[in-house]
């Protein structure tokens, strides 16, 4: 990638960082713009309030793009836990529901339904992970008349697998049931068209490929979904006009904004800004194919050490994520501290190491971390 990409993430001098799978790090233009509205409160107070709401809301209009949806059906939240648990919250259940998902989700993307089953007997059904992927073959088979929604990430934080999103959304919809997708270990990385993929509700966050400050959850809700799913947690700037303040029978808004309840980080969303600015005048397109040529440089790189690569390589299936394991027993936490004892930083999950480049990294920065590989 431009080394003038590169210039803007101090990281990338202090360290061989891979981890843009937990938390990314932050341009210099975003860290300038947070600083820049932190300033302006503190020496104009609420002066300009009104321009804090119109970088939102710019904002807003950015990840929509990113998304191929609409503005009005993008909210802020504040992580992405807090969109599945808006989502699971606000239908209606009964028992003999079912919900069809994926054994190793990560928790923000399982707790909410299982706190659904506990409570009110919805069934959760979930498929198993095989080599390291995904059997859609036997996700698609859960699904029934019975499923009243279908939760998968687009691609799994610890193996990389990348889910075929249409093929899941046709087989929900023939059912009438939501189609529900966890977007952090994609967004940013690769390209999303959530109308095409049947996606009927997306939640996901600011911190890991955005390259933003933490704080930032995103909620998508299609226009099906927002005839379903009821807000639960209602503020001030829930309704149509907020700012009158007399009138205290106006309806909510009918637009995924009614899930933002109060004010938020304003400093966050200047920062979010800048970082989706940079993405843009990238290319989503660009930044996948250069991590397409990492991922495949990584693991043509170990495919002569003690590694087993856990992460699909099939097209279509392969991501920015990759995921090793050591045949010989090195622990992928011993793996992980010795790398970090060499100043590369990659993450430990479970029994794998995963690696996790983004578009600030270069091929030396994969070459360095093969050779230090044991």
């Amino acid at each position: 990638m431009n080394e003038a990409i590169r210039s803007l993430f101090p990281a990338t001098r202090n360290y061989c960082y891979l981890n843009a799978a937990a938390v990314a790090p932050m341009p210099t233009t975003a860290i300038d713009a947070v600083n820049w509205q932190l300033n302006d409160v503190s020496h104009n107070g609420t002066l300009h309030f009104n321009d804090w709401v119109d970088t939102k809301n710019r904002t807003r209009t950015l990840v929509a793009k990113m998304l191929k949806v609409l503005p009005e059906q993008v909210a802020f939240l504040r992580n992405t836990s807090d969109g599945f648990a808006s989502i699971a919250n606000g239908l209606t259940w009964k028992a003999g529901d079912n919900i069809v998902s994926f054994e190793r989700e990560f928790p923000a993307n399982f707790y909410a339904w299982r706190n659904l089953r506990d409570r009110y007997g919805v069934e959760l059904r979930l498929a198993h992970e095989r080599d390291g992927r995904v059997d859609l073959d036997e996700l698609i088979s859960l699904i029934d008349s019975g499923t009243r929604l279908v939760a998968i990430s687009a691609t799994q934080y610890a193996s990389g697998y990348k889910a075929d999103l249409e093929r899941i959304g046709r087989a929900a919809r023939s059912v009438d049931a939501l189609f529900c997708v966890d977007i952090i270990q994609q967004f940013g990385a690769a390209s999303f068209d959530l109308p095409a993929q049947f996606v009927d509700a997306a939640c996901g966050a600011s911190h890991k490929w955005l390259c933003a400050p933490e704080g930032c959850g995103i909620l998508f809700l299609s226009d099906r979904a927002r005839e379903r799913v009821k807000p639960t947690l209602i503020g001030w700037i829930s309704v149509e006009t907020p700012w009158d303040f007399d009138d205290r029978d106006q309806p909510i808004k009918s637009t995924a904004l009614a899930w933002e309840t109060g004010t938020g980080g304003a400093a966050l969303f200047y920062g979010l800004e800048q970082s989706l600015k940079l993405l843009h005048e990238t290319g989503i397109e660009t930044i996948e194919g250069h991590l397409e040529q990492l991922t495949d440089q990584l693991c043509d790189g170990v495919s002569g050490k003690d590694y087993d690569i856990i992460s699909s390589r099939a097209k279509g299936e392969k991501s920015a994520i990759v995921c090793l394991k050591h045949r010989s027993g090195l622990t992928s936490n011993q793996l992980s501290a010795e790398l970090e004892a060499n100043k590369i930083i990659v993450s430990p999950r479970g029994d794998r190491l995963r690696i996790a480049p983004h578009f600030y990294n270069n091929f030396e920065d994969v070459a360095r971390l093969v050779e230090a590989l044991p």
